[in-house]
């Protein structure tokens, strides 16, 4: 069963918005951000987009806000693209200041300026570089940004409690992806962000939670076909050294509901299952795209060498499913394929789980380069 991927994008998840839209800006904008915050609206009317306040619903955010006690935008709808902008006045190292910000302001991005330097990206997969000063420095921050916030999730879940009896405890492939989760936990593979409960109080969780489906923010993911349309996969935002329950820490994806732009997850009843981890529909796209794929993996990690997406998309989005299984679908052997994920980390595809991570475990580098 080949499905063409550029095909499948284009019939069976939504486009994206395009360069049209709408941009907002909020919070205070101080004197030292003022400029940059007038060329960067400059250059999304360039790109199509209207300015307008905040108490619509714009498609873009831009989140002014203060290092020390920074303010979330509340935004009404999960389609709104919210990037906090801050400023500081010496880099941040690594992800220990911009990240602990990204949360706390229930952004999508975080936007960090640093006069001088350039503006520091931040991105909720741990992506982090910097867009250099210079004369064009609004320019590249807006082309680095647009595809992004125009980019359309794929996140939402249908729950059927239709799960064949016979596998309401699993089978060899549940209790393979227990195995290889323990191993990627004793690898270090699977890194844990910043301490969530930490940084945000209970209301200010339930409403991150519910904006993007998550059960949690967890790093790495894995899969094992089923049979020819269904495979079982791990939950979001669980911990994945613990799969355990099918139904809540694995789920049998069996479908995409193109009309509703949600995943169709196969459950036992009597259980509250979790959400599907974010990245099914690109786990959808490489089954569906490649019948000799048995498993696949995802974790942030790199490997030398190998063929990566252009653009950081967010994870969950149809446009990083589609970069993926394309650069899957182009390998030499797309049943035995490492491909790169732009500042964030690999999917690779083997006949099973435990030979994916016997062939790479030799050759993973725990550093992903930035760029």
């Amino acid at each position: 069963m080949e499905v063409d991927v550029k095909r499948a994008v284009a019939g069976q998840v939504p486009a994206s918005r395009g360069s049209e839209g709408s941009v907002a800006v909020v919070g205070t904008v101080t004197d030292g951000m003022a400029g940059l915050v007038g060329q960067l609206l400059g250059r999304f009317e360039a790109a199509g987009f209207a300015v307008v306040e905040d108490g619509g619903s714009p498609d873009i955010v831009l989140n002014v806000v203060d290092e020390e006690s920074p303010r979330p935008f509340r935004r009404k709808s999960r389609g709104t693209f919210v990037a906090a902008l801050w400023t500081r006045p010496s880099p941040p190292t690594g992800l220990e200041k911009t990240y602990p910000m990204l949360v706390r302001a229930l952004a999508n991005i975080s936007l960090c300026y640093v006069p001088g330097h350039g503006v520091f990206f931040t991105t909720m997969e741990r992506g982090h570089y910097l867009v250099p000063e210079g004369d064009g420095l609004a320019a590249d921050v807006v082309r680095r940004l647009l595809p992004l916030a125009t980019s359309r999730l794929v996140i939402d879940n249908e729950f059927r409690c239709d799960l064949e009896q016979e596998l309401w405890e699993g089978d060899s492939l549940t209790h393979e992806l227990s195995v290889v989760g323990r191993r990627l936990d004793a690898l270090g593979l699977l890194p844990a962000p910043f301490p969530l409960e930490e940084l945000l109080g209970p209301r200010e969780l339930r409403h991150l939670f519910r904006l993007y489906s998550i059960g949690g923010l967890s790093y790495g993911n894995l899969s094992a076909r089923k049979d020819e349309s269904r495979f079982w996969m791990s939950a979001s935002g669980v911990d994945k050294s613990n799969l355990v329950t099918p139904g809540r820490d694995i789920l049998l994806v069996s479908d995409y509901d193109v009309a509703g732009n949600r995943m169709v997850l196969s459950v036992p009843p009597a259980i509250e299952p979790r959400r599907v981890s974010v990245d099914a529909i690109e786990h959808w796209m490489i089954y569906r795209q490649n019948p000799e794929v048995g498993a696949i993996l995802h974790v942030h990690a790199w490997v030398e060498g190998i063929p990566a997406t252009e653009i950081n998309f967010p994870c969950g989005t149809a446009e990083l499913a589609a970069s993926v299984a394309e650069l899957v679908a182009s390998a030499p052997d797309p049943g035995c394929a490492v491909v790169g994920l732009r500042n964030h980390g690999i999917t690779a595809t083997g006949r099973s789980l435990t030979a994916i991570l016997d062939r790479l475990e030799p050759v993973l580098l725990r550093e992903v380069p930035m760029t």
